[in-house]
């Protein structure tokens, strides 16, 4: 199984991106998908996830300004980040709990990374 992503850039604050990201391979069913980032100097953190019924969940800093959302069928999860900030800038990793079988256990699987340049 492997996690691709893209999208990432240098944006102006104020601006927008939206990054993608598509896991491959022997998939049974994929149940969390989300995204992590970490800034330089910083511990990776979770930025926002959604399980396979769409519940969201966000870190306060972006409420409002990112949505994750999904795409069942293509197995790909999507970020939309709006009103960008500086402080935004990192490398984002997309990750995915997936069954390769059907016997209900899951594995995480990690992307390896978008950069994410805010300039201000």
């Amino acid at each position: 199984v492997q996690l691709q992503a893209s999208g990432g850039g240098l944006v102006q604050a104020g601006g927008s991106l939206r990054l993608s990201c598509t896991a491959s391979g022997s998939i049974h069913s994929t149940d969390v998908m989300g995204w992590h980032r970490q800034a330089p100097g910083k511990q990776r953190s979770l930025v926002a996830s959604i399980t396979s019924v769409d519940s969201t969940n966000y870190v306060a800093s972006v409420k409002g300004r990112f949505t994750v959302s999904r795409d069942n069928a293509k197995n790909t999860v999507y970020l939309q980040m709006n009103s960008l900030k500086p402080e935004d800038t990192a490398v984002y990793f997309c990750y995915a709990y997936i069954q390769t079988s059907g016997t209900g256990y899951s594995t995480a699987y990690w992307g390896r990374g978008t950069q994410v340049t805010v300039s201000s």
